[in-house]
């Protein structure tokens, strides 16, 4: 079944805060600039909320699902801008949370075992990647935390891969797909090497992700 992903009027200044707030971001990320980064992370995970309601997110269960995981990534998104451990975990239980709303709104939109088996390789090549990586690297006090997070990334697009055959499954599976390879950049910074190049492309990719699962619930009906 094809759509036609046609955008309200409405939604072109979030879209376009969040243009403006991720590219300055990301520049103030490279330069080091505190100050703007402070400023800039808020702006853009408030682009993404505001698309949500924009789009429609109390509608539908669907969308009060995605709506909640976009919350808990905003709280994710203000506790990373700490840049210390005991942040970083409370961070990485948000973003948790939101991975889990996500799998909720995934569950209830489709049951494709097509788009299910499809997914399943690819996703569990991910996760043994992420982990084989990163485990020498993670101090003992975060191997727990980390290994169940990066399950529960790969749970989040097993779900995604349930919608194959919807309507919204494009944005839905590539914004899944996206969210779990900008993580990438988030851990190489945290635990390999804290290069602000990380940001260069997981920041973009990161926000992108969060405004195709904003945008999808427009497209619910």
């Amino acid at each position: 079944m094809a759509i036609e992903f046609t955008l309200p009027d409405a939604a072109l200044a979030p879209i376009a805060l969040s243009g403006v707030a991720v590219v300055a971001l990301v520049v103030c990320d490279y330069r080091g600039f505190r100050p703007g980064r402070y400023l800039c992370k808020p702006l853009a995970a408030l682009a993404f909320l505001w698309l949500a309601l924009v789009m429609g997110a109390t509608g539908s269960s669907y969308g009060t699902w995605i709506l909640a995981g976009l919350v808990c990534c905003l709280a994710g998104d203000l506790l990373l801008m700490a840049d210390n451990e005991r942040c970083f975990l409370a961070g990485l239980v948000a973003f948790l949370c939101g991975h889990l709303c996500y799998c909720m709104a995934f569950l209830g939109l489709g049951d494709s075992l097509t788009g299910f088996a499809v997914n399943t390789l690819p996703a569990l090549l991910l996760l043994v990647f992420s982990l084989r990586w990163l485990m020498p690297h993670v101090g003992s006090e975060m191997k727990v935390p980390v290994i169940a997070y990066t399950v529960v990334i790969t749970l989040m697009l097993l779900c995604a891969g349930l919608t194959f055959g919807q309507p919204v499954a494009m944005l839905t599976i590539c914004g899944a797909w996206c969210f779990a390879i900008s993580d990438l950049a988030v851990a190489r910074r945290q635990f390999v090497n804290p290069s602000p190049s990380n940001g260069l492309w997981g920041t973009p990719l990161y926000f992108g992700a969060q405004m195709l699962l904003a945008a999808s619930v427009g497209f619910i009906h």
